[in-house]
């Protein structure tokens, strides 16, 4: 017999007082009363332990928001633009007024199986900054968000020399994409030629 089915039948068949059930089986009285007060709003179902999930999930977002940002990667990823959690997350609020944490766009990812959920991590030492010898040896773009006044969106690209760390031109677009990217190199090049290599992280743009 359980600890609880023993302390409740002391006190209800037995006629023991809460006090003297508690100090016979060392208990709290606040547990004695507790156990016997869910016995007798749920009689014998009062014996089985009760979930520990708790009854809401506050972090927990609408399906309909979900099925949003699913959209939106697609849409982004399409367009051959950033689709990752950030990106995610400034599309919903710009464009639907809506919210969201970016991790809790990750986990959701995750959890449909569009993202890897532990993705390896990055070694320390491609965090080590480096310049190269020569101009034009390496050549790196980039680009970034931009809000402007009038609530407008903006993305500005930058190809950077690596020797130089001299912006070679700086753009701004409403987005930025694949020909945009290439239509901006070739313009580059055109002015202060081509490089040996190019260094960026915009995924398919």
């Amino acid at each position: 017999m359980s600890l609880r089915r023993s302390v409740v039948l002391s006190v209800v068949l037995e006629g023991r007082t809460q006090a003297q059930t508690a100090g016979d089986y060392q208990v709290s009285r606040a547990t004695v009363s507790r156990w016997v007060a869910r016995y007798r709003s749920e009689g014998d179902a009062a014996f089985e332990p009760r979930s520990r999930r708790p009854r809401t999930t506050p972090a927990a977002i609408p399906a309909d928001t979900v099925d949003l940002a699913v959209n939106l990667r697609s849409e982004l990823e399409s367009e051959g633009l950033d689709a990752g959690p950030h990106t995610i997350c400034w599309h919903l609020r710009q464009r639907h007024h809506i919210t969201v944490s970016p991790s809790t766009i990750r986990r959701r990812l995750a959890e449909l199986g569009l993202v890897e959920p532990n993705p390896k991590k990055r070694p320390k030492s491609s965090y080590v900054r480096f310049a190269a010898d020569l101009p034009n040896e390496m050549r790196q773009s980039d680009f970034t968000h931009w809000r402007p006044a009038d609530g407008s969106t903006t993305e500005i690209i930058t190809w950077l020399d690596d020797h130089s760390r001299f912006a070679l031109p700086v753009s701004a677009h409403r987005r930025i994409t694949g020909p945009i990217a290439a239509d901006t190199f070739a313009e580059t090049a055109d002015q202060h030629g081509f490089p040996a290599s190019v260094l960026t992280d915009n995924a398919m743009a």
